[in-house]
């Protein structure tokens, strides 16, 4: 062999090794996401044409946008700060937990100084009708709840500013207060020796959230519309006096396993089932949600648990976490109980602190060749996009029944600034605290729940 042969055999065994450490060969390149700034970055056009129906999207489905979104038309005048998201998500994560386990929090872990209110009340919108002739509404929803409300005149307490028109029982052909006596004013969560149940026979009802916030006013029935089909007698707060900014939406619909929620109320209609795809952050094209069977095909499911001090909640059995193709030596009985809390409110995903501290090492080790940027409040792990793109591991999380659910690359970071992206995952702080698989993760899965069969599934490009 001559020197200049030899010399190209070197370069070629370099090339090869260095291929292979830095994870960009060909025989990796599945387990790698190379990620781009611009696909973390919110998209600054919305996508959907003006003057189209932009409320349901094909197949029945209900168009679903991020409050903070390019679709959203009140969202951008009150985006909070990083900093304030992750605060704000902090204070709902610590009311979830509380659920099953009562008991005092960090005070550094509740400030609520300056924060906009949204705990309870989901960060992704769409739109439904209420009332003869019905009024269109944009209200949020959130898993974690299972009580519907609204705001409505004529707001003899207090409301607080939304972008509809407030909704007003007095036009509407179809509404009927429920009386006290009514089964459903029983099931309120504040009926439990409540003496404020009732006023002139007629039920009241109170929902509060764990930021101080609040609606309170009458329970009733009205007609609703999520598709061309209506919904007769659904039992909603009509509320008269609510606190807490909302983010100027009309209400919220909850979406729990609770007799008053949504999903329990349209069984009937929609079997118990629905599904959803939360768009990523750069999406201009929004996702959606839907009532009744959907288009499962490809999703795999996993079974659904339930927790009798908080039945309402939707726990799952995760028994282990890969990271860049290699599963991580976490017991699965670290995730054992209660199980993981899928959650649509909750922003970002919360483990166990050995799991956590198993996937923060395997994702420094992967990523050691780029210059990490300062923590971003609670999370640890970040990194400057700002000059170049960057080869990140994938992340897969597994559920039982061999369920893989792969997150996509735009939940793996949580942007605070073009030059500090960090891993979208925090420990949590007590060892009787459950994991929650929040919605930054759950980014552009289909995500079907089948209350009747008890099991959740997961499907890949859900949005598209």
């Amino acid at each position: 062999m001559d020197n200049h042969s030899h010399a190209l055999f070197l370069f070629s065994l370099l090339s090869t090794y260095l291929l292979f450490a830095f994870g960009i060969g060909a025989e990796s390149e599945s387990y790698y996401h190379v990620i781009k700034l611009t696909s973390l970055l919110p998209s600054p056009h919305c996508s959907t044409p003006k003057g189209s129906n932009h409320h349901e999207n094909k197949k029945g489905r209900l168009k679903l946008d991020h409050l903070y979104g390019p679709c959203s038309p009140f969202g951008h005048r009150r985006k909070p700060t990083p900093r304030q998201i992750l605060s704000q998500d902090q204070i709902r994560v610590n009311s979830l937990q509380s659920r099953l386990n009562p008991r005092p929090h960090n005070v550094e872990d509740t400030k609520t100084t300056t924060l906009p209110a949204h705990m309870g009340k989901g960060n992704y919108f769409f739109t439904i009708g209420l009332g003869t002739p019905k009024s269109e509404l944009t209200v949020s929803f959130d898993t974690g709840s299972d009580l519907n409300w609204v705001q409505c005149q004529p707001c003899e307490g207090q409301c607080y500013s939304q972008q509809d028109p407030i909704f007003n029982p007095l036009n509407s052909s179809t509404y009927l207060n429920i009386s006290c006596t009514s089964p459903e004013c029983s099931q309120l969560p504040s009926a439990t020796a409540n003496p404020t149940l009732c006023f002139s026979s007629t039920c009241v009802y109170t929902s509060t959230y764990g930021d101080g916030s609040f609606s309170r006013g009458y329970f009733a029935h009205e007609t609703l519309t999520l598709t061309p089909s209506d919904v007769p007698n659904f039992a909603f707060g009509c509320g008269e006096s609510n606190v807490g900014l909302f983010n100027t939406t009309a209400g919220l619909i909850g979406l729990g396993r609770d007799a008053l929620s949504l999903v329990s109320q349209t069984s009937k209609e929609y079997g118990k089932v629905f599904s959803y795809c939360l768009p990523s952050t750069s999406s201009s094209s929004g996702g959606y949600l839907k009532f009744g069977s959907d288009d499962a095909t490809s999703v795999k499911f996993t079974r659904l648990l339930t927790n009798p001090k908080a039945h309402s909640f939707y726990f799952l059995q995760m028994v282990g976490i890969s990271v860049g193709g290699k599963q991580l030596d976490i017991a699965p009985s670290t995730f054992a109980s209660p199980g993981t809390l899928i959650d649509s409110g909750t922003t970002i995903t919360r483990l166990p602190m050995s799991a956590y501290i198993a996937l923060r090492s395997s994702f420094r080790e992967f990523m050691s060749n780029y210059t990490m940027a300062p923590a971003l409040g609670p999370l640890d792990t970040c990194y400057d996009f700002s000059q170049q793109d960057m080869q990140a591991p994938k992340v897969v999380l597994h559920f039982g029944g061999d369920v893989d659910v792969e997150v996509a690359e735009s939940g793996i970071f949580f942007l605070g600034s073009q030059s500090q992206a960090c891993l979208a995952f925090l420990g949590n702080s007590d060892a009787s605290d459950f994991a929650v698989f929040g919605n930054h993760q759950q980014q552009t899965l289909q995500v079907v729940y089948d209350l009747t069969s008890e099991k959740v599934g997961f499907g890949v490009a859900g949005c598209s």
